[in-house]
């Protein structure tokens, strides 16, 4: 057995100096929390981190979700219906919960949601009376597809599609092909760069890609991640309520997460959304969920309102991300990132 880290408090450069309390309580959560606290927050060797890792597929939420899988490889009787436990959805969470790519069940699930799609051009739908494709539908597609290993000449060319329909301003819109919309949505757009993501980690590197995910992160960077580009308002107030899992909708801490997750250099646009964050913080020191998306779930993982190990764990990553981000601009942490 690999032998367990110890909760402890990183102190390189940029390192998190949150509590060892609020750590410890991580590390008391599921796997998939566990294996993403060792590697984000507590710099763990990969083998600590392999180790909790192969745990999701074998207990706690991720096993759970596996054991609910049907006989004929679906979840919940439906492709992409009902919300939230037909089979992309709960794909979508084993992909947030890490379950490791390969992985069986998983793989006949993709394989089932792509079989089950229908095309245009590469693009896709899920939907059977939309005689279009939609951008949102096709990123989670690719997504899924990307992170898990499925290999099919689909994925390329809704790939290429993809990268074919980014709008002018950066982004993406699910509505663009069927109603003409040339503003791109915050929704669609994080779709789409998570996608992106998932592309430019498990195929070989296309500057295409590059350019895209560059353009896309711009659009969020003149938006300060949530406000209007027109006259800074906040452009839909749920941006700022913090939720898990996001299911396909947008919100600040997803979209400082994306950013975290590649690394981005600092740009201090970004900052106003951390701000958001920060003040979001429960006085114990742990964040809650905050807005729950209506629908069918297999299962409660957190209480609305209450503390959330999701939330905690991704805010304080974001929290780390800009501490380092600001120390390789050779530039003091802003107010909104320093650490209580």
């Amino acid at each position: 057995m690999v032998e367990q880290a110890t909760p402890r408090v990183a102190t390189e450069q940029g390192a998190s100096t949150d509590s060892g309390e609020t750590l410890a309580w991580l590390l008391a959560g599921d796997p998939a929390i566990r294996w993403q606290v060792r590697r984000d927050l507590l710099d763990a060797t990969r083998a600590e981190v392999e180790h909790e890792r192969s745990l999701v597929a074998r207990t706690g939420w991720g096993n759970e979700l596996l054991a609910r899988q049907d006989p004929t490889g679906t979840w919940g009787g439906g492709l992409y219906s009902p919300k939230w436990i037909s089979t992309t959805y709960t794909l979508l969470l084993l992909r947030h919960c890490g379950l490791p790519p390969g992985q069986t069940a998983a793989l006949r699930g993709v394989e089932l949601i792509w079989d089950g799609a229908r095309y245009f051009d590469g693009g896709l739908t899920s939907a059977s009376s939309i005689d279009a494709p939609e951008a949102c539908v096709t990123s989670m597609y690719i997504a899924l597809a990307c992170y898990f290993g499925y290999e099919d000449p689909r994925v390329q060319k809704a790939i290429d599609w993809l990268l074919a329909n980014q709008l002018p301003d950066g982004g993406w819109n699910c509505r663009t092909v069927r109603f003409g919309d040339s503003h791109s949505s915050f929704h669609t757009s994080i779709l789409a760069l998570e996608a992106l993501v998932e592309v430019d980690a498990n195929t070989p590197r296309r500057p295409a890609v590059e350019a895209a995910l560059s353009a896309g992160r711009e659009f969020f960077l003149n938006h300060r991640l949530y406000r209007s580009h027109r006259d800074g308002s906040v452009a839909n107030q749920s941006f700022t309520k913090l939720s898990f899992p996001p299911r396909w909708h947008y919100d600040v801490l997803r979209g400082l997460d994306h950013f975290r997750h590649v690394a981005a250099p600092w740009d201090e646009r970004a900052a106003d959304a951390l701000d958001v964050v920060e003040r979001r913080r429960r006085s114990d020191g742990r964040w809650p969920v905050q807005n729950r998306h209506a629908g069918t779930v297999w299962f409660e993982m957190e209480k609305t309102g209450g503390p959330s190990r999701w939330n905690t764990l991704r805010a304080l990553r974001v929290r780390r991300w800009a501490d380092q981000a600001h120390s390789a601009e050779g530039a003091a942490p802003s107010e909104t990132a320093t650490h209580a």
